[in-house]
């Protein structure tokens, strides 16, 4: 092995072996949403598949819908091209998730039927409540749309050698079919079969890579380190300052515990107790292919060369690829591209029906029709907010092409902290939270989120070009947090609410041991 990186590459030639895995794939998956659409008649079926999905079936799911593009293939990238610094998402992304375990999982199966919206408005008054956090969840699952579609447009560009624009219609129309007719059902199941592959994929480029250095990780990293310098071993290339790092690591962290896509899948097991157990299996899955992925980054930064991964994609999207067709040739790299299409279809369908659930459940019912509304004008709201969600999703891909997925990502995790999970913890912790303290703190963490995201360098600087930003940090986690809880806070002394604290002592009845009726739901 000699260190050097090719610059010969198929990627961005037609691949037949990708199109073939592509078209299996596609062809597997639209069997299940046949199946799964005999299975959708209610609106419990299409949210959450019934609840009778199993622990380990949703923890698999878990994984799949958090693996998603920024984990395969903008981890990847980043770690390539900035070295030691990219492993701060894995970590982040890692770490959130005993924070669902030991905070979320449990509560919010016990509390909640379809939305996190389900929990914050639980004592409180639901109108302004469910208004707020359809606002925050969209703005979410907007951000993260963002990431999935720009990852898919790019993949399918390269795989079938169509326009970026074209190739971004072609996955949101094929995702928009998982999700109008096979709904949670069909969604679960195409994740668990991306979760496996996924896995699977990833762990035989990471023992192909490690074979060229004798199966030593060292070996590799010392490679790294002679043909790009010792810095890249060493932090402070991506993340800049002690700050700057406290900052995404709290949003990476916290986010994971706010994403609307993640805390639906809570509602699709039957008790609080399987959602525990797929949150452990999920960190499971979720850990070693994180660990995956750093070995991924680095081979390809040595195998591939940096020249070569930016010269394909500017934000390095497509150096798991490239990494695949140079150790396993252009067979291996289309299994790995189609294992890469399965992973963003199967989140954007996720994020879809979190979408959908929001618009439907919290707006259209409790809102507009003041839980009135009969089963089926549900089920007929959440396929019309499915289209538009689909529409929004393309229209997002196009807008943002170029940007590293995993960084847009971290951003969308950096909302998911501020609007969605202060107002989340603090309605199931404290007595004294009220409405006004609930609209407030996801009103505040949403709008100054996305405020200071606008003012931050990632936009000014980045993006627009502009010699300096008005606010330093590129990821706002840190005060955006800090005003959430803050607003939050002071709202709810400012503005009590009685009846919400006299129905606190249900809310901890409820947390510990569920409801008194079989299902578990409200």
């Amino acid at each position: 092995m000699n260190g050097q990186a090719s610059a010969s590459t198929s990627v961005g030639a037609p691949n037949v072996t990708a199109i073939v895995f592509f078209f299996v794939f596609i062809a597997l998956t639209l069997g299940i949403t046949g199946w799964a659409a005999r299975k959708t008649k209610t609106t419990s079926e299409f949210f959450t598949a019934g609840s009778k999905v199993t622990g380990f079936q949703n923890g698999l799911a878990l994984a799949g819908d958090f693996m998603s593009a920024a984990s395969f293939l903008g981890i990847a990238g980043l770690v390539s091209l900035s070295g030691f610094d990219g492993l701060i998402y894995s970590v982040g992304w890692l770490v959130g998730w005993p924070v669902v375990t030991f905070l979320i999982a449990e509560p919010l199966r016990n509390l909640g039927k379809y939305t996190f919206a389900d929990v914050v408005a639980y004592r409180l008054s639901q109108r302004p409540v469910r208004i707020a956090s359809a606002i925050s969840g969209l703005t979410v699952v907007s951000f993260y749309l963002i990431a999935q579609m720009v990852g898919a447009g790019s993949l399918v560009q390269l795989l079938f050698h169509l326009p970026y624009e074209a190739a971004v219609l072609a996955v949101g129309v094929v995702m928009l079919a998982y999700v109008l007719f096979g709904g949670m059902i069909a969604t679960t199941w195409v994740q668990i079969v991306k979760a496996v592959l996924l896995l699977g994929g990833a762990s035989v480029l990471a023992i192909m890579v490690l074979w060229q250095f004798g199966m030593n990780p060292l070996r590799l990293f010392d490679q790294a380190a002679k043909m790009y310098g010792p810095e890249v071993l060493a932090p402070g290339k991506l993340v800049t300052s002690p700050i700057e790092a406290i900052s995404l690591g709290l949003a990476l962290m916290f986010g994971t515990a706010g994403l609307p896509h993640i805390l639906m899948r809570f509602y699709t097991v039957p008790d609080a107790r399987a959602a525990r157990t797929s949150v452990v299996y999920a960190t499971g899955f979720i850990g070693l292919f994180y660990l995956i992925t750093f070995i991924l980054g680095f081979g390809a930064a040595v195998l591939v060369g940096r020249d070569v991964v930016k010269g394909i994609d500017k934000g390095g999207n497509m150096a798991a690829p490239l990494l695949a067709e140079k150790v396993g040739g252009t067979a291996f790299l289309g299994f790995i591209s189609a294992v890469a299409f399965a992973t963003i279809l199967a989140v954007v369908a996720g994020l879809t029906l979190s979408g959908a659930a929001s618009l439907s459940h919290d707006l259209w019912n409790h809102v507009v029709r003041k839980g009135k509304a009969p089963e089926g004008e549900q089920l007929r709201i959440a396929r019309v907010a499915t289209v538009v969600l689909a529409l929004i999703a393309i229209g997002l891909g196009i807008l943002f092409k170029g940007q590293n997925v995993a960084f847009m990502v971290g951003l969308a995790f950096a909302i998911a902290a501020s609007a969605n999970f202060p107002a989340l913890l603090l309605s199931m912790t404290w007595s004294r939270f009220s409405t006004a303290g609930a609209v407030s703190s996801m009103l505040v963490g949403t709008i100054s989120a996305i405020t200071l995201i606008a003012l931050s360098p990632t936009i000014q600087i980045d993006l627009l070009h502009h010699p300096t930003a008005i606010f330093p940090l590129k990821n706002p986690g840190i005060v955006t947090m800090s005003l959430s809880f803050a607003a939050g806070i002071v709202a709810s002394l400012l503005r009590p609410d009685p009846d919400a604290a006299r129905k606190f002592a249900e809310v901890e009845r409820r947390i510990q041991l569920g409801a008194r009726g079989d299902d578990g739901l409200p």
